[in-house]
């Protein structure tokens, strides 16, 4: 069981506080889907429509390319997964945080919360990503997809969970898409939805998230309300 402390008047409701990171709090959902894109092309594959490309972002980079390529021999995803990289590599100096981001951490760090990330990126890209925004140290913990389970499978949720010692209903997982939503519901915790990313905000309705956030002001104000 988890001590709460707060410098604030409102005690908190989650103690552990954990963020998606692809079209949550790096606005990278077109580059992403038009790499995807790109990497079929590579490889003679159908090119998926954006709609199915951006849907696979938040899982494991194999998980997703043989979602997108169910023709390609799992032999290939490898390959695919090679091109993907290359197209990604190349434009990935164009990423920003979505504007406001550092704000709202810092003033979830300012009451006390601790802070985690939950990625289907790998470690490699989460990393050069962190120093890329100089965000190290802002977070507490870490997880990504091939160090752990790929969303839904609550495995990295519960990981960072028992980390921290925090119980399920003093967790919040935050994230763009139905994967983050699932991997939340799957390991006993509560979540807030962006509609900003990658999947359409109709897709949420069949979860219990707390809150529905249209942009990074609407986040931001909903956690210092309710967090």
């Amino acid at each position: 069981m988890t001590t709460t402390v707060d410098t604030g008047l409102r005690p908190r409701a989650y103690d552990l506080i954990v963020f998606d990171w692809d079209g949550t709090l790096y606005d990278s959902t077109a580059l992403i889907t038009g790499c995807i894109q790109a990497a079929c092309a590579d490889l003679g594959l159908p090119v998926p429509p954006r709609s199915e490309a951006a849907y696979v972002i938040g899982m494991g980079l194999y998980e997703a390319l043989a979602h997108v390529a169910p023709s390609l021999d799992p032999a290939r995803v490898p390959e695919l997964g090679q091109r993907y990289r290359h197209h990604y590599f190349q434009r990935q100096h164009e990423l920003t945080l979505f504007d406001g981001t550092l704000a709202l951490l810092e003033a979830l760090k300012a009451r006390n919360h601790w802070l985690a990330v939950a990625t289907g990126k790998s470690r490699q890209g989460l990393n050069e990503a962190l120093t890329h925004v100089e965000l190290r140290g802002v977070f507490d913990g870490t997880r990504t997809a091939d160090e752990t389970a790929s969303k839904p499978h609550p495995r990295m949720l519960l990981e960072l969970m028992a980390e921290f010692g925090v119980d399920p209903e003093r967790t919040l997982m935050i994230g763009d898409t139905t994967h983050d939503l699932q991997l939340a519901l799957n390991a006993g915790a509560h979540s807030v939805a962006v509609s900003y990313g990658a999947h359409e905000p109709a897709t949420f309705a069949e979860f219990p998230t707390q809150f529905v956030a249209h942009s990074m002001a609407e986040l931001h104000g909903w956690l210092v309300e309710h967090a």
